[in-house]
Protein backbone atom coordinates (compact mmCIF):
# COMPACT_ATOMS: atom_id res chain seq x y z
CA UNK A 1 0.00 0.00 0.00
CA UNK A 2 2.53 2.21 0.76
CA UNK A 3 4.44 2.06 -2.82
CA UNK A 4 1.04 2.68 -4.48
CA UNK A 5 0.69 5.66 -2.14
CA UNK A 6 4.56 6.95 -3.36
CA UNK A 7 3.65 6.21 -6.80
CA UNK A 8 0.42 7.89 -7.07
CA UNK A 9 1.92 10.82 -5.39
CA UNK A 10 4.94 10.78 -8.28
CA UNK A 11 1.88 10.82 -10.83
CA UNK A 12 -0.09 13.73 -9.75
CA UNK A 13 2.99 15.85 -8.93
CA UNK A 14 3.62 14.83 -12.54
CA UNK A 15 0.02 15.94 -13.66
CA UNK A 16 0.51 19.27 -11.99
CA UNK A 17 3.57 20.09 -13.67
CA UNK A 18 1.81 18.78 -17.05
CA UNK A 19 -0.94 20.78 -16.37
CA UNK A 20 1.18 23.45 -15.49
CA UNK A 21 3.35 23.33 -18.62
CA UNK A 22 -0.11 22.98 -20.96
CA UNK A 23 -2.11 25.81 -19.48
CA UNK A 24 0.93 28.19 -19.79
CA UNK A 25 1.70 27.69 -23.41
CA UNK A 26 -1.98 27.82 -24.16
CA UNK A 27 -2.01 31.16 -22.53
CA UNK A 28 0.83 31.87 -24.81
CA UNK A 29 -0.86 31.39 -27.85
CA UNK A 30 -3.61 33.26 -26.77
CA UNK A 31 -1.82 36.19 -26.18
CA UNK A 32 0.07 35.88 -29.57
CA UNK A 33 -2.24 37.15 -32.28
CA UNK A 34 0.45 36.96 -35.30
CA UNK A 35 1.18 33.36 -34.93
CA UNK A 36 2.25 31.97 -38.53
CA UNK A 37 0.60 28.32 -39.38
CA UNK A 38 3.63 26.60 -39.69
CA UNK A 39 4.17 28.16 -35.86
CA UNK A 40 0.59 27.44 -34.74
CA UNK A 41 0.64 23.47 -35.76
CA UNK A 42 3.59 23.24 -33.82
CA UNK A 43 2.28 25.00 -30.66
CA UNK A 44 -1.28 23.09 -31.04
CA UNK A 45 1.06 19.76 -31.94
CA UNK A 46 2.76 20.75 -28.21
CA UNK A 47 -0.66 20.97 -26.83
CA UNK A 48 -1.77 17.66 -28.04
CA UNK A 49 1.24 16.01 -26.81
CA UNK A 50 0.78 17.28 -23.28
CA UNK A 51 -3.50 16.31 -23.60
CA UNK A 52 -2.39 12.47 -24.16
CA UNK A 53 0.16 12.28 -21.66
CA UNK A 54 -2.25 13.79 -19.26
CA UNK A 55 -4.97 11.25 -20.58
CA UNK A 56 -2.03 8.09 -20.57
CA UNK A 57 -1.35 9.47 -16.93
CA UNK A 58 -4.77 9.65 -15.21
CA UNK A 59 -6.04 6.65 -16.80
CA UNK A 60 -3.26 4.55 -14.88
CA UNK A 61 -3.34 6.38 -11.92
CA UNK A 62 -7.46 5.81 -11.96
CA UNK A 63 -7.21 2.11 -12.46
CA UNK A 64 -4.39 1.78 -9.27
CA UNK A 65 -6.64 3.76 -7.16
CA UNK A 66 -9.56 1.68 -8.33
CA UNK A 67 -7.88 -1.52 -7.91
CA UNK A 68 -6.51 -0.46 -3.96
CA UNK A 69 -10.11 0.54 -3.35
CA UNK A 70 -11.50 -3.04 -4.15
CA UNK A 71 -8.60 -4.85 -2.62
CA UNK A 72 -9.70 -3.01 0.31
CA UNK A 73 -13.36 -3.39 -0.02
CA UNK A 74 -12.34 -7.32 -0.85
CA UNK A 75 -10.85 -7.78 2.76
CA UNK A 76 -14.09 -5.68 4.66
CA UNK A 77 -16.31 -7.99 2.94
CA UNK A 78 -14.66 -10.89 3.78
CA UNK A 79 -15.13 -10.64 7.56
CA UNK A 80 -19.08 -12.20 7.00
CA UNK A 81 -19.55 -15.39 6.76
CA UNK A 82 -19.45 -17.35 3.06
CA UNK A 83 -22.79 -18.41 3.84
CA UNK A 84 -23.94 -14.64 4.16
CA UNK A 85 -21.86 -13.43 1.32
CA UNK A 86 -23.35 -16.24 -0.73
CA UNK A 87 -27.13 -15.43 0.09
CA UNK A 88 -26.21 -11.77 -0.45
CA UNK A 89 -25.11 -12.15 -3.88
CA UNK A 90 -28.24 -14.69 -4.76
CA UNK A 91 -30.25 -11.67 -2.95
CA UNK A 92 -28.97 -9.47 -6.04
CA UNK A 93 -29.71 -11.86 -8.85
CA UNK A 94 -27.30 -13.97 -9.53
CA UNK A 95 -27.67 -17.64 -10.37
CA UNK A 96 -25.53 -20.47 -8.46
CA UNK A 97 -24.22 -21.26 -11.86
CA UNK A 98 -22.61 -17.39 -12.59
CA UNK A 99 -21.61 -16.94 -8.89
CA UNK A 100 -19.74 -20.27 -9.53
CA UNK A 101 -17.80 -19.12 -12.76
CA UNK A 102 -16.89 -16.25 -11.85
CA UNK A 103 -15.43 -17.15 -8.05
CA UNK A 104 -13.61 -20.34 -10.10
CA UNK A 105 -15.32 -23.64 -8.64
CA UNK A 106 -17.86 -25.41 -9.66
CA UNK A 107 -21.70 -25.57 -8.40
CA UNK A 108 -21.26 -28.41 -6.04
CA UNK A 109 -18.74 -26.85 -4.38
CA UNK A 110 -21.10 -23.48 -3.85
CA UNK A 111 -23.79 -25.78 -2.66
CA UNK A 112 -21.87 -27.09 -0.26
CA UNK A 113 -21.11 -23.76 1.38
CA UNK A 114 -24.46 -22.66 1.49
CA UNK A 115 -25.30 -25.54 4.06
CA UNK A 116 -22.77 -24.51 5.99
CA UNK A 117 -19.26 -26.66 4.82
CA UNK A 118 -15.95 -24.76 5.29
CA UNK A 119 -15.02 -22.95 2.29
CA UNK A 120 -11.00 -22.30 1.87
CA UNK A 121 -9.46 -19.02 2.11
CA UNK A 122 -8.66 -18.28 -1.44
CA UNK A 123 -12.47 -19.06 -2.08
CA UNK A 124 -13.54 -16.86 0.51
CA UNK A 125 -11.48 -13.92 -0.84
CA UNK A 126 -12.93 -14.20 -4.65
CA UNK A 127 -16.42 -14.54 -2.80
CA UNK A 128 -15.51 -11.05 -1.14
CA UNK A 129 -13.69 -9.81 -4.29
CA UNK A 130 -17.11 -10.45 -6.36
CA UNK A 131 -19.12 -8.77 -3.80
CA UNK A 132 -16.89 -5.66 -3.37
CA UNK A 133 -16.89 -5.77 -6.93
CA UNK A 134 -20.09 -5.39 -7.11
CA UNK A 135 -20.57 -3.11 -4.57
CA UNK A 136 -17.82 -0.38 -6.22
CA UNK A 137 -19.37 -0.73 -10.03
CA UNK A 138 -23.35 0.16 -7.99
CA UNK A 139 -21.79 2.80 -6.12
CA UNK A 140 -18.80 4.50 -8.56
CA UNK A 141 -21.07 4.18 -11.66
CA UNK A 142 -24.77 4.26 -10.53
CA UNK A 143 -25.31 0.66 -12.06
CA UNK A 144 -28.86 -0.55 -11.25
CA UNK A 145 -29.79 -4.69 -10.87
CA UNK A 146 -26.29 -5.63 -10.82
CA UNK A 147 -26.54 -8.87 -11.78
CA UNK A 148 -28.39 -8.58 -15.04
CA UNK A 149 -25.83 -5.64 -15.30
CA UNK A 150 -23.45 -8.47 -15.48
CA UNK A 151 -25.15 -10.71 -18.27
CA UNK A 152 -25.51 -7.80 -20.85
CA UNK A 153 -23.07 -8.62 -23.81
CA UNK A 154 -20.65 -5.83 -23.90
CA UNK A 155 -21.79 -5.31 -27.96
CA UNK A 156 -24.99 -6.85 -29.98
CA UNK A 157 -21.67 -8.21 -32.04
CA UNK A 158 -20.32 -10.79 -29.56
CA UNK A 159 -21.66 -12.65 -26.60
CA UNK A 160 -19.23 -11.53 -24.18
CA UNK A 161 -20.55 -10.32 -21.05
CA UNK A 162 -19.13 -8.94 -17.58
CA UNK A 163 -19.39 -12.72 -16.30
CA UNK A 164 -17.17 -14.01 -19.02
CA UNK A 165 -14.85 -11.09 -18.30
CA UNK A 166 -14.61 -11.78 -14.32
CA UNK A 167 -14.31 -15.33 -14.72
CA UNK A 168 -11.26 -14.56 -16.80
CA UNK A 169 -9.41 -12.77 -14.39
CA UNK A 170 -9.81 -9.45 -16.36
CA UNK A 171 -12.25 -7.30 -13.70
CA UNK A 172 -10.00 -4.61 -14.68
CA UNK A 173 -11.90 -4.57 -18.07
CA UNK A 174 -15.14 -5.03 -16.33
CA UNK A 175 -14.72 -1.44 -14.43
CA UNK A 176 -13.74 -0.22 -17.72
CA UNK A 177 -16.78 -1.52 -19.17
CA UNK A 178 -19.03 -0.02 -16.22
CA UNK A 179 -17.42 3.44 -16.47
CA UNK A 180 -19.32 3.95 -19.90
CA UNK A 181 -16.42 5.72 -20.55
CA UNK A 182 -14.77 3.51 -23.06
CA UNK A 183 -15.59 1.93 -26.45
CA UNK A 184 -16.95 -1.96 -26.11
CA UNK A 185 -15.46 -3.10 -29.25
CA UNK A 186 -12.05 -1.49 -27.80
CA UNK A 187 -12.40 -4.01 -24.81
CA UNK A 188 -13.69 -6.63 -26.82
CA UNK A 189 -10.26 -6.41 -28.66
CA UNK A 190 -8.10 -6.36 -25.55
CA UNK A 191 -9.42 -9.09 -24.08
CA UNK A 192 -9.72 -11.69 -27.40
CA UNK A 193 -7.79 -9.71 -30.17
CA UNK A 194 -9.40 -12.26 -32.55
CA UNK A 195 -12.88 -12.02 -31.09
CA UNK A 196 -14.93 -10.76 -34.68
CA UNK A 197 -13.44 -13.65 -36.34
CA UNK A 198 -14.61 -15.30 -33.44
CA UNK A 199 -18.02 -14.88 -33.14
CA UNK A 200 -18.43 -14.04 -36.73
CA UNK A 201 -22.32 -14.91 -38.02
CA UNK A 202 -24.75 -15.13 -40.39
CA UNK A 203 -27.41 -15.21 -37.78
CA UNK A 204 -28.10 -12.15 -35.95
CA UNK A 205 -30.37 -11.97 -32.48
CA UNK A 206 -33.08 -9.66 -32.27
CA UNK A 207 -36.54 -9.17 -29.99
CA UNK A 208 -39.80 -10.22 -32.27
CA UNK A 209 -42.76 -8.61 -32.27
CA UNK A 210 -44.03 -10.83 -29.01
CA UNK A 211 -41.25 -9.33 -26.76
CA UNK A 212 -39.55 -12.41 -26.73
CA UNK A 213 -35.64 -12.91 -28.30
CA UNK A 214 -34.99 -14.53 -31.70
CA UNK A 215 -32.57 -15.97 -34.43
CA UNK A 216 -33.15 -14.71 -37.48
CA UNK A 217 -30.31 -14.46 -41.07
CA UNK A 218 -28.53 -11.38 -41.05
CA UNK A 219 -29.88 -8.91 -44.10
Amino acid sequence: MTDTLVRNAAVESALGTRATAGDSTFTRNLTETRLTPPRLTTEVGGIRSVARALHNDVDDLHKRTHEDEWRTAAAERGRASVMSMLTELADLGFAWRDIARMVGVSVPAVQKWRKGEKASGDSRIRIASLLAACDLITSHYMVDEIASWFEMPLSSSAPVTPIVLYAANRADLVFEFATGHVDPEALLSEFDPDWRERYRSDFEVFEAGDGNRSIRMKG
